[in-house]
């Protein structure tokens, strides 16, 4: 390091005064020129996208924008606005719900695309299933929802933009073959549906476009908050104050212990330390 302007080194923005750029672009061409999605493109890349390319991109951010207040991010930051804090602060609050449950899913999927590609395709997919689920437990990410029965209605439409963009050259199409080959063999294997849902959807776009597995986590971050922001300015302009999860009028199951009493042993210590009981000296 010569000189303490090498202390943070970046390719991403060149500024000074009366100077920005983004990898190389004077900013000033790149407003109205350039979407907002070309735009994430560029800033993760470093290029700008075909535009068949941004097309794609753009149609799996539009997808993921929300899932409703059952999804946990989206409750989390009603809940969180109603506990008085801002909408900045609910969204932090919420995009930190976004882990390997709840948002994990995507980059997951990704990664388990691209085991199967390296391990030679469609072909081999039942074999790292097996491998998969032996490490890393029974789940299969991007496979199955618990809401969406029999199909996510988001998938079918993202994979057929894909096949749309495979016929034209934009992407291979086989990232879209792997998808569907996992889907069919979890069907066979169980005996019944397991579509592919949201994130195993996006999953397929973000592989065909070329962004790297942790990529998909952050990409689904930026699409939710999407939602995100909307629920908690909403329920901002609804008002309301100290909403848990639940109506007031709702309990919880408890199951913990019988009523009981504190031991006597206890009692009379604590009321020794207030003073309150006398020992003879």
């Amino acid at each position: 390091m010569s000189d303490v302007s090498d202390w943070w080194r970046t390719s991403i923005i060149e500024m000074e005064p009366g100077k920005i750029s983004f990898r190389g672009y004077p900013v000033q061409e790149l407003i109205g020129q350039v979407s907002f999605p070309e735009m994430i493109w560029l800033m993760t890349r470093g290029e700008l996208p075909g535009h068949d390319e941004a097309a794609l991109f753009e149609a799996a951010l539009v997808a993921a924008v929300d899932h409703g207040p059952q999804a946990p991010s989206i409750a989390a930051a009603r809940m969180a606005v109603t506990c008085g804090l801002p909408l900045n602060g609910a969204m932090a609050s919420a995009v930190n719900f976004l882990d390997d449950v709840h948002g994990g899913a995507g980059e997951q999927a990704v990664e388990l695309y691209h085991l199967i590609d390296e391990a030679g395709g469609p072909d081999k997919t039942a074999e790292i299933l097996d491998r998969w689920q032996a490490e890393r437990g029974r789940f299969v990410p991007g496979f199955g929802h618990r809401f969406h029965k029999p199909v996510d209605p988001r998938a079918p439409r993202l994979l057929g933009l894909v096949d749309e963009a495979a016929a034209a050259g934009t992407v291979s199409g086989r990232f879209a073959k792997i998808g569907r080959t996992i889907e069919k063999t979890l069907t066979e294997t169980k005996s019944k549906p397991v579509p592919m849902n949201i994130d195993g959807a996006t999953a397929v776009i973000y592989a065909e476009l070329g962004f790297p597995a942790p990529l998909a986590r952050g990409l689904f971050c930026l699409s939710r908050s999407v939602g995100i922001l909307s629920h908690a300015w909403e329920q901002m302009c609804q008002g309301g104050r100290n909403k848990g999860p639940t109506p007031p009028a709702y309990r919880w199951t408890f199951d913990g212990a019988a009523p009981r009493e504190v031991p006597a042993s206890y009692r009379s210590q604590k009321l020794r330390q207030n003073g309150q009981i006398r020992e003879d000296s």
